[in-house]
């Protein structure tokens, strides 16, 4: 933020009409648009797909791994920044019980971005530079345009290429390896 710029409050956040998506990232308030259809379609089936198999209790008998919480859009309160990442999960070793709270304070062991035109600058360096200020462990972003899955890990306080996925391949992907995912399934035609 520009030195002597006054920092965004959070009562002006809540200000933001819900058709964009609003944060406050490095004191700033940034609002951008809802997704188009490529963007929210890539997020819902692939949260779809990783929902099923890890969202419920380490050894459910409905199947799957299991031992994650996972949530679509939370809003994160991390230090002095509000941010919305596309998805988020805990492992739950890490956050025995999903608290009942509006804005979660603890920060995620993994987060999903689905990158757009419009937010492609912001994930790529403002919100990366905070998930790993928070010590987030694992981080994907998801490009529907390009159709391409990166995948990241957190080794001290730098993000490591763990791996760079592209068209209609299967994938194991950290920290979800356990299962194989589709990616052909998350494209739009």
């Amino acid at each position: 933020m520009p030195v002597g710029k006054r920092r965004a409050t959070y009562a002006e956040l809540c200000e933001v009409p819900d058709t964009m998506v609003a944060e406050i990232l490095d004191g700033e308030l940034i609002a951008t648009p809802r997704p188009a259809s490529p963007h929210a379609r890539a997020a819902t089936v692939m949260g779809s797909d990783l929902l099923g198999q890890f969202d419920r209790p380490p050894g459910d008998p409905a199947g799957g791994p299991g031992g994650w919480w996972m949530l679509f859009e939370p809003e994160l309160h991390l230090g002095d920044d509000v941010v919305v990442p596309d998805l988020a999960a805990w492992r739950r070793d890490h956050l025995p019980v999903l608290p009942d709270v509006a804005a979660f304070t603890q920060a995620p062991d993994w987060v999903c971005e689905v990158v757009s035109p419009t937010t492609v600058t912001i994930d790529r360096a403002r919100k990366m530079r905070i998930y790993a200020r928070e010590r987030i462990a694992h981080l994907w972003l998801l490009d529907p345009l390009q159709r391409t899955l990166e995948v990241f890990r957190l080794e001290d306080d730098h993000w490591l290429v763990a791996a760079v996925h592209a068209g209609t391949d299967a994938v194991r992907a950290e920290p979800f390896a356990a299962v194989a995912l589709q990616l052909a399934r998350w494209w739009l035609d």
